[in-house]
């Protein structure tokens, strides 16, 4: 088990476990699976079904080639696209619950995406797959070439889960609530105020407490704040908002 120490650009250092060898060959086999049913549909509909194959026979040898291309165009980007549009992951990362993320903290970006996708030519293609699996096992964040080469990493999202890495607040039981709107809220947006307000407490980060709190009174049109400081009132937020969500 490789861990990985990511250094965000709040000067927060978040542990995150490497996915293993295993975990990436199983993802990527998924994917492929995705990938053959979708060549076995195409075939079946367009070759069989519409018998466009009887058509293309009288093209052009260049015509041919990009008819050809443009059905099975969505195969060769598949990677690609997924990632970019799953913020670092494919159906087969999904299922396998790992993800591609940036080493620096920052978000993974198209570019980033695109280099990964570009260097599959060398990882992948070429000694089906050993130049990949050759980097990971010897690299020390389990990076393959195009990993190395975007300066990313993958993943695994499958971490041993207490309160402190939820959404869940400690409540009493005669737990009074002080912010009714905080319902307006959604799971999403009280992980992403929770992960931002540890991580600041932490470090006591005192503008990024200010700024989350200017946020959500915006949000929340919230008239009087009842709390003397930030953090108490962040951490009401977050107790209200557990309070209204179990209790609904």
């Amino acid at each position: 088990m490789v861990e990985l120490q990511i250094n965000t650009t709040q000067n927060v250092n978040i542990n995150f476990t490497a996915a293993s060898v295993g975990e990436r060959i199983l993802a990527y086999c998924i994917d492929w699976i995705i990938k053959i049913a979708y060549i076995v549909v195409i075939y079946q509909v367009m070759f069989n079904l519409f018998r466009i194959d009887e058509t293309v026979r009288d093209m052009d040898q260049w015509s041919q080639i990009s008819i050809y291309a443009l059905f099975y165009m969505p195969v060769v980007v598949y990677t690609l696209v997924f990632e970019s549009l799953l913020d670092g992951q494919t159906p087969g990362k999904r299922i396998m619950k790992i993800k591609v993320v940036k080493i620096d903290g920052y978000q993974a970006s198209f570019a980033d995406f695109l280099i990964r996708w570009f260097m599959r030519i060398v990882d992948l293609n070429i000694m089906t797959g050993i130049v990949a699996l050759i980097a990971i096992i010897t690299s020390s964040k389990n990076q393959r070439l195009g990993d190395l080469a975007a300066g990313t990493a993958v993943i695994t999202l499958k971490h041993n889960i207490n309160i402190s890495h939820t959404i869940l607040e400690d409540l009493s039981n005669n737990y009074v609530p002080s912010y009714p709107h905080v319902i307006r809220l959604s799971d999403k947006d009280a992980r992403i105020i929770k992960d931002t307000f540890l991580a600041a407490k932490k470090t006591r980060d005192y503008p990024t407490l200010i700024k989350l709190r200017q946020k959500l009174v915006e949000v929340m049109d919230i008239k009087e704040i009842k709390q003397d400081s930030d953090v108490e009132f962040i951490d009401i937020i977050l107790k209200d908002y557990n309070y209204y969500t179990q209790n609904m």
